[in-house]
């Protein structure tokens, strides 16, 4: 019997376990899946060495666990963000799958009038989006609360301009998640139109308070529950090696 799980913080309502208990399931796979719920991320070594098959990662710890791991791919280093651990000869190897399910789930939307993305958050999520886009060609700007790096911008900072400029909307934080569906970060959602495309990474609810305005707002909008199928299904093929 293998045994995979999901690392976090509180995890209650992850996508990783149903998903992965399900595909045992109907595919008659003898394996067990696990929430791991760590109060600090020193924790992990212990877990490194529970005897897992393969390991899935969640916030807060896609950046703090890369200093736990043997190597990373050459996708993770780039981004500075893990969100899969395979382990292989003895080695606990971090992958991130968040880049290949992002462009996956984006691809059939894009067009030619995406050529700026404005990337709310500065997360894992956040770099492994930043990388899909900027390897496709756009040009990335950041919005944060604490805006530090190149790029990076204040909320306050947001205006009419910067809004029409960036046809590409990525809300990459946690805010709006299941149960605080109501909660929404400050965004003027009235510079929007019809030629912007809204994504929220969020998938519980299906429709968040930013994506409700956003597509009040006449923009095409899209959750993030096809960019978790993808990411899980290329995690799965990294810890079979298919």
């Amino acid at each position: 019997m293998r045994k995979f799980g999901l690392i976090g913080k509180t995890l209650g309502h992850s996508f990783s376990k149903q998903f992965f208990e399900q595909k045992f399931s109907a595919e008659a796979i003898a394996a067990t899946f696990e929430n791991i719920e760590l109060a600090t991320i020193s924790e992990v070594k212990t877990v490194l060495n529970a005897g897992f098959s393969g390991l899935s990662v969640t916030v807060p710890y896609k950046t703090a666990i890369i200093p736990f791991l043997d190597e990373l791919s050459v996708e993770a280093q780039a981004i500075g963000a893990v969100n899969s651990i395979g382990f292989e000869n003895g080695k606990a190897i971090g992958y991130n799958t968040d880049a290949h399910g992002f462009h996956q789930s984006i691809k059939p939307f894009l067009t030619n009038q995406h050529e700026r993305a404005l990337i709310i958050g500065t997360g894992g999520a956040a770099k492994a989006v930043a990388y899909v886009l900027q390897q496709i060609g756009l040009n990335v700007v950041f919005v944060a609360r604490n805006p530090k790096g190149e790029n990076e911008f204040p909320f306050e900072a947001l205006n009419e301009h910067m809004v029409h400029a960036c046809k590409l909307i990525v809300h990459c934080t946690p805010v709006g998640t299941f149960p605080n569906n109501s909660e929404c970060i400050p965004f003027p959602f009235d510079h929007l139109s019809k030629e912007h495309l809204c994504v929220d990474l969020i998938y519980n609810p299906a429709e968040t308070s930013f994506l409700a305005q956003s597509k009040s707002a006449g923009a095409t909008i899209l959750n993030g529950y096809s960019m978790l199928q993808e990411q899980a299904i290329k995690s799965w093929s990294i810890w079979n090696k298919s």
